[in-house]
């Protein structure tokens, strides 16, 4: 699955469920001499405005890449100078209790995919969910991208940094069953989904 494919879902998912987005795709950065750019940048307002940066990863960057390291090192940069460049800083609001910025790695849930995280998910897991941008609570997510079949307001995530650690019974019961996913899970070996339960 290529990553343009999933930016089209991706954008059709905010354009549906939200009022008025403003929705960005490769939207630049450039911060404290830092260039970048990321897949899909939208802002929408609950009624607070919300930023959500999102790193797309399909088959090809995750063959392309040299290991997790690389993919993390992308998503990490993204997250330091993504708001440090001025044209897209957050300002602290009083009374705020939500998150102001949610930084999303989404993997296609392909086989290939799967594998990747499954066998790197060590490191996909010490990304830690609680963040900040200057005084702004902030979210950090990896997930898989599920719903991209169906209806674009039905376009979820299944995290692997949250409570339910990739191949744990928790993180393999928010698998949506007959999804994309799923088919992929039951596509990679047993011992490699769940290293744990190969005697």
């Amino acid at each position: 699955m290529r990553e343009d494919e999933l930016a089209t879902r991706v954008v059709d998912h905010y354009a549906t469920v939200h009022d008025d987005p403003e929705i960005q795709l490769e939207e630049p950065y450039d911060a404290e001499g830092r260039r970048g750019v990321v897949d899909v940048y939208v802002r929408v307002r609950t009624p607070e405005p919300v930023d959500h940066v999102i790193e797309l990863k399909g088959d090809a960057a995750v063959r392309r890449a040299t290991g997790a390291n690389e993919v993390l090192r992308q998503y990490r940069r993204m997250e330091r100078y993504f708001h440090a460049d001025p044209s897209h800083a957050l300002r602290p609001k009083l009374g705020r209790t939500e998150p102001g910025a949610r930084y999303l790695l989404c993997f296609a849930p392909t086989p290939t995919c799967v594998y990747h995280v499954a066998t790197h998910r060590s490191l996909y897991g010490t990304v830690d969910a609680a963040a900040r941008v200057d005084d702004v609570p902030a979210v950090r997510t990896v997930a898989f991208l599920t719903g991209l079949d169906g209806d674009p307001a039905d376009l979820g995530m299944v995290s692997v940094n949250g409570d339910a650690p990739f191949g744990s019974p928790a993180f393999l019961k928010a698998v949506p069953d007959d999804s994309r996913l799923a088919e992929s899970v039951r596509r990679v070996d047993d011992d490699v989904i769940d290293p744990e339960s190969v005697e």
